[in-house]
């Protein structure tokens, strides 16, 4: 009786296996085959899109979909003049087989680029400020035309409240020695700062510096660049991600892609709201990238190199570590400010286009 009931369920599993979706018990060679102009996909600029390892009379139709979405369908193996706007960065294109009542799906990995190169801008320095060379700038931000400043590394990250025109510090409040400080930005009087690798941020008062809470990450696992556009923040992680962020429950909400025309970028370690765009700097480079926030389109690159011979302590610098990560916006006068790590001044600059 047991060997009927074991030949049974044998039967059964065998027969449930067959019927199952032609993808699960196939497999098969099929792939995507992209050419465009140029060596990169940008946004609105025609491609082509060819499926390989596939007969022509096994396809009654096509359907494609970049990042979820639908945007083509075909009879054909090769289609032509195929164009995307959006999301902009590394995401999945997928192309759907149907055929006398199966699909079969093929997916591939591409990066939609932005459809234009950014602008190039120098700078002129208006105003030089003294700057604590003491401190390792992490996150910059004015509030109220007073600014506050985030440092880092373990045993020497603060939160300090600054007198710009003469550096003076006004409060400051260490952070314990086994957080190294991040990224800050300030929005309904509450300043957020983030650590690096301890999965941890904090929230403080922006008229005390009294710490109200802490918050843990999500999918971001690391605390890099801060800023906010009055309603949400945004927060970079050294990945090819800015995060949104809901301010009230920090969770992440969305996220953009920062691109060129021709390369997707990461690293961006001090973030900045500058009248509808992200000013980020890149870890260990002298510029600037300005980031549309809607599409992660890197519309201009401000370049400061040079900047740092303008220092009184540039010798003493390490060139590796105290670099350029410190961007400020006064809202009230207009005017950006800039400093590095350990750097002995503040820059008011004026970016002009090359």
């Amino acid at each position: 009786m047991k060997f009927y009931n074991l030949l049974a369920l044998f039967i059964l599993g065998a027969t449930l296996i067959s019927c199952g979706d032609e993808n699960s018990s196939k497999k098969n060679n099929y792939s995507i085959h992209i050419s465009s102009e140029g060596e990169n996909i940008q946004a609105k600029k025609p491609f082509s899109i060819q499926l390989k390892g596939i007969k022509k009379d096994k396809v009654d139709s096509i359907q494609y979909s970049y990042a979820g979405k639908i945007f083509n369908t075909s009879t054909e193996l090769t289609s032509k003049n195929i164009s995307l706007e959006k999301p902009l960065g590394r995401n999945q294109l997928n192309a759907t087989i149907y055929n006398e009542g199966n699909k079969t799906t093929v997916e591939k990995e591409i990066i939609l680029h932005a459809a234009t190169s950014p602008k190039v801008f120098g700078y002129k320095i208006i105003n030089t400020y003294p700057h604590d060379p003491a401190a390792f700038t992490q996150g910059l931000e004015f509030y109220n035309d007073t600014l506050y400043e985030g440092t880092g590394r373990n045993g020497e990250s603060s939160l300090r409240k600054i007198d710009y025109k003469n550096g003076k510090v006004l409060k400051q409040i260490d952070l314990e020695k086994r957080y190294f400080g991040e990224g800050i930005t300030i929005l309904n009087d509450k300043i957020y700062q983030l650590t690096w690798k301890s999965n941890k941020g904090f929230i403080y008062d922006v008229n005390t510096l009294e710490k109200l809470q802490s918050f843990a990450y999500a999918n971001s696992k690391e605390g890099w660049g801060l800023c906010n556009n009055g309603k949400n923040l945004y927060k970079s992680d050294g990945t090819e991600k800015i995060w949104i962020l809901d301010p009230e429950t920090i969770q992440e909400q969305a996220y953009i892609q920062p691109v060129t025309h021709k390369s997707l970028s990461t690293k961006f370690n001090e973030l900045e709201w500058v009248n509808g765009k992200i000013y980020a700097n890149t870890w260990q480079k002298d510029g600037i990238a300005i980031i549309n926030p809607e599409t992660g389109a890197i519309e201009g690159l401000i370049d400061f190199r040079g900047l740092r011979k303008e220092l009184g302590n540039n010798s003493l610098l390490d060139n590796r570590d105290d670099v350029l990560n410190g961007i400020a916006f006064n809202k009230k006068t207009q005017k950006l400010f800039v400093t590095g790590k350990h750097w002995d001044k503040l820059f008011e600059v004026e970016i002009v286009e090359k």
